[in-house]
């Protein structure tokens, strides 16, 4: 039964008043994804969501979906009486399938309450063999903190056959990413609900009986397709005159190539036109966009605009190849048709050098005057006058970082005459700032040491921005110690700094607090730090500084080992960062390295494949060293338990030479760290040994410049790696005695996510050695803690045999519900998740080429790219580029599926005779590299490289 305080009128839709106009066409998407996980209608008061909702969900019924309905009120912004509300929705359909959930509901408002109540409902609603839709209208009115939690956690953790429709005027309060990504999310707004004409002239028709269409039309003008104004307008609508449009034929002709174009658009458009309509089109291809006051300046008439603006206009009009400009601007710009622009382009530069010069500096003065700087640049510098360049760039450039366009910004400071920069310090720093965007570190350091010296003391403003370059400068060498000693320098912020100034400083000392283990304050500062005022209004930094804030909030939950938190910010700022395009491209490189690492945590290694393996070029370009770490170890521990250990291990070698080369020896320790773990899981001591003698090598000589947090990382990986070897040579005695303090040092650092794999590993030490007690109070405590973490990978990946040892361990003491639900998923994600290797094929469909037979012997001998590279005297990109041909030659997507393929195609071969392979690669001429022949020859080198 349904408690008495709950309002039963808010489990029904509202009843639709008058007739609905069947908005088909948004129905029909709407019944083409009923079997997603989310859809979200938001927009506009009136302008038809809940109608709609109404109408669908009368049209799932028959299609066999329960369907639950909650309309929210202001009243239900409380845990409590919005859990209450959501189980009565269900209980609508069954009361059976909330009784559980309601008793435990009942037990108590607290966060572990609502999770176990959440529990058993999922876990009722898994059994339902019909799908469930739950309509949540008004849901602007959930503000509260725990309410929106338990929606969250609802949407993150509902089966398959529990589906949503969010209602709101404004974007749901939660946060929807991962569904966007996987593609189980459907919105729409207020464009959606737009009325298109058709429909709007039923709507019309259906309120007013008759109406002409063409003042149908006008209203639907007026109103854009919003529901309430066509109801409002359609009142008193008094008819207007006939109208009519105009109509012309259009002439068509038949042309085959570009020179064909050319002489098209001479003999049909160009000579037809007047001399001073070709003179004004002469002039406008100087441009990427023209309009009426542009082309009037440029032709030396600047008062003839309107004069000019009908020229335009009837000239478009004629089909003259003059295409308009979609925009927000308050006068018409235009284009030419590419080809049409080639043409007249021609025929500016045959104009005399004078003319030329004078059209580009009338250009110029007018891009200026209009704030329309990168341009204005462009047209200075073409008309000779690259000081004037130098100096508009030196006024606006702040502006232009300002509005997210950082590359153009670069892009300029570089077509400069280097004179021109060197005279200008501003101009300085800004070519310093592209050199440390394109990780051109030497000329960088450099650029900075002659700052240094050269800007004068009274000039706070840039000797403060010069700070701030040298902090980043910093980062990216991944020395925090250098932040650390600028610190004063970065808290001394002047008055005259600006909003991206204050962004830096933000992230700055965010990313330093995050080296300390101190994530709260660090995210802190991004969150509740007040923003500097000038002037009243805040400085808030750029879209690119401010997502990179974000994206650091989200690093400092993973740090922890929130991962659920951490993935959640990653993919909001990864659409944010989409829809923002290059401006926050940085943002988007720092956010796609940290969520691939959170999707493997989670169990997804295709995901985190899929998401990373394309971006690893670009991250070592344009990212800082904790993106590079965080996606190469992705990718390596997701290529190894899908069965790529060739790909696991050649990206630890690309993050071992990543590191050598940058002398950062932080992420050199966590390459040779992570080698020496797989191959002691291969089998390969020696090798292992060699890596592990190499990091006790990092860790050992402790340079006093170095910082605390890598000395105090590198100590931690070297001897994680220690219990590692310890515990593959059978010294589980000594891999115990270095668990309690490498536990005890990661929980000092907060590193919790480290923690949970330390103790459970210390769990299966202590049951090796017949500790039983010991066994389940580590093993307990880490699944206590990696539950509220959200843990996934940390645990199963302690050994293969995990999850046995947790059953094992748990007979003595039955879990709790919340650990018991916990350790199910852990069972279900320890299945293998092994891509399969598809072997039918016996043979490349292609033959490949002598290099390509080489490059995969040398694949077998799991070497990475870059030393494939050296030993071939190739460079890095032509062998990726070989690789890519070979993949797709032998059907396979990589170095594991290669070699497996050519050994699986030389089976009904017989072995090769004998000889070291170097020798077999002499003896096979580039006629004989084809079908079996070159499969069986491959294929011994293969299995040469790789069998016992």
């Amino acid at each position: 039964m349904l408690p008495n305080a709950i309002v039963k009128s808010k489990l029904f839709p509202p009843k639709i008043a008058g007739r609905a106009l069947p908005r088909q066409r948004l129905l029909t998407r709407l019944l083409d994804a009923r079997r997603i996980r989310c859809v979200v209608l938001h927009g506009l008061a009136g302008c038809g969501k809940t109608t709609l909702a109404t109408t669908w969900r009368q049209a799932l019924l028959p299609m066999g979906f329960d369907v639950a309905w909650l309309t929210l009120a202001a009243d239900d912004n409380d845990i409590s009486r919005w859990l209450d509300y959501l189980l009565a929705s269900f209980a609508q359909i069954d009361p059976a399938m909330t009784s559980d959930a309601s008793l435990l509901a009942g037990r108590g408002g607290d966060s572990e309450a609502v999770e176990r109540a959440l529990i058993s409902l999922v876990q009722t609603l898994t059994l339902r063999s019909r799908d469930l839709t739950l309509f949540l209208d008004d849901l602007d009115y959930l503000t509260d903190v725990r309410s929106r939690w338990a929606l969250q956690w609802m949407i993150d953790n509902a089966p398959q056959n529990l589906h949503f429709v969010l209602i709101s005027r404004r974007p749901p309060p939660v946060s929807l990413s991962r569904l966007r990504d996987h593609g189980q999310l459907l919105e729409l707004d207020f464009r959606d609900f737009r009325f298109s004409r058709e429909e709007s002239e039923m709507f019309l028709e259906a309120q007013l009986g008759v109406i002409d269409r063409r003042d149908a039309a006008a209203i639907y003008e007026r109103t854009d397709g919003w529901a309430a104004g066509l109801q409002l307008l359609s009142i008193g609508w008094k008819k207007s005159g006939d109208r009519r449009a105009p109509r012309g034929d259009v002439k068509q002709a038949k042309v085959q190539d570009a020179h064909a174009f050319s002489n098209y658009f001479e003999t049909e458009v160009l000579l037809r036109l007047s001399l001073s309509e070709l003179a004004l089109l002469t002039r406008a291809a100087a441009c990427n966009r023209f309009c009426a006051s542009l082309c009037a300046a440029m032709l030396g008439r600047p008062n003839e605009g309107a004069d000019v603006a009908a020229a335009l206009s009837r000239l478009e009009a004629d089909n003259a190849f003059i295409l308009r400009i979609e925009g927000f601007e308050r006068e018409v710009w235009y284009r030419f048709h590419p080809l049409l622009g080639e043409t007249l382009g021609d025929r500016f530069e045959k104009l005399g050098e004078d003319e030329r010069r004078l059209v580009h500096e009338r250009a110029w003065v007018w891009f200026q005057g209009r704030g329309h700087i990168e341009e204005a640049m462009r047209h200075a510098m073409r008309a000779g006058e690259s000081a004037a360049a130098a100096d508009l760039l030196e006024q606006y450039a702040q502006d232009l970082y300002m509005s997210g366009n950082i590359r153009g910004l670069l892009g300029l400071v570089r077509q400069l005459p280097p004179k021109e920069i060197q005279s200008r310090v501003l101009l300085r720093l800004w070519m310093a700032r592209s050199q440390l965007f394109a990780r051109e570190l030497q000329a960088c350091a450099a650029s900075i040491d002659d700052l240094q010296n050269d800007i004068p003391a009274h000039d706070l403003a840039n000797r403060y921005a010069l700070t701030l370059l040298r902090a980043s400068y910093a980062i990216q060498r991944d020395d925090a110690r250098a932040v650390e000693a600028i610190r004063e320098l970065l808290s001394a912020v002047p008055e005259a700094a600006d909003a991206s100034m204050i962004g830096g400083h933000n992230n700055i000392l965010t990313w330093l607090h995050l080296r300390h283990g101190e994530y709260a304050e660090g995210r802190r500062i991004q969150r509740e730090a007040p923003p500097l005022l000038v002037n009243g209004a805040p400085l808030l930094g750029t879209a690119g500084g401010a997502l990179q804030g974000e994206g650091l909030v989200g690093l400092s939950y993973a740090l922890e080992g929130d991962v659920v938190e951490s993935e959640r910010c990653y993919r909001d700022v990864l659409f944010k960062a989409e829809r923002n395009g290059v401006a926050c491209h940085e943002a988007n490189c720092f956010a796609t390295a940290c969520l691939g690492e959170i999707l493997y945590e989670l169990n997804d290694p295709a995901g985190a494949i899929r998401l990373l393996e394309t971006k690893v070029d670009l991250l070592e370009r344009i990212s800082i060293p904790d993106s590079v770490l965080r996606a190469l170890t992705a990718l390596s521990d997701a290529s190894w338990i899908c069965g790529h250990e060739l790909d696991s291990l050649a990206y630890l070698q690309r993050l071992e030479e990543y590191a050598s080369n940058l002398s950062l020896d932080r992420l050199l320790a966590a390459g040779l760290a992570g080698l020496a773990r797989r191959r002691l899981q291969r089998g390969e001591f020696e090798k292992a040994k060699s890596d592990l003698a190499r990091l006790v090598a990092i860790d050992t000589r402790r340079p006093a410049r170095s910082d605390a947090f890598a000395l105090d990382e590198i100590e931690l990986l070297s001897g994680r790696a220690q219990v590692d070897w310890r515990i593959a040579t059978g010294d589980l005695e000594g891999a115990a005695a270095l668990l309690d303090p490498l536990i005890a040092r990661s929980r000092n650092r907060g590193r919790q996510q480290v923690v949970v794999h330390l103790a459970m590993q210390r769990g299966w030490v202590a049951d090796r050695l017949g500790r039983l007690e010991e066994a389940r109070s580590s093993a307990f405590s880490a699944l206590h803690l990696g539950r509220r973490l959200g843990l996934v990978r940390s645990i199963l990946d302690v050994n293969a045999q995990i999850v046995p040892l947790i059953r094992k361990l748990s007979k003595a003491e039955p879990l709790d519900p919340l650990l018991a639900f916990y350790v199910d998923r852990l069972a279900a994600a320890s299945t293998p998740a092994t891509l399969r290797i598809d072997t039918t094929q016996t043979a490349p469909s292609e033959p490949l080429s002598e290099r390509e037979f080489e490059i995969v012997d040398l694949l077998a001998q799991a070497l990475p790219n870059k030393k494939i590279a050296r030993t071939l005297g190739l460079s890095p990109e032509t062998v990726k580029w070989h690789l890519k041909n070979i993949y797709g030659k032998l059907g396979v997507s990589g170095r594991d599926e290669a070699v497996a393929r050519m050994r699986d195609a030389a089976r009904p071969t017989a072995a090769p005779q004998s000889g070291c392979r170097g020798a077999a690669l002499k003896t096979v001429t580039s006629s004989e590299l084809s079908g079996n022949k070159i499969a069986h020859h491959l294929a011994g080198a293969a299995v040469d490289a790789v069998d016992p």
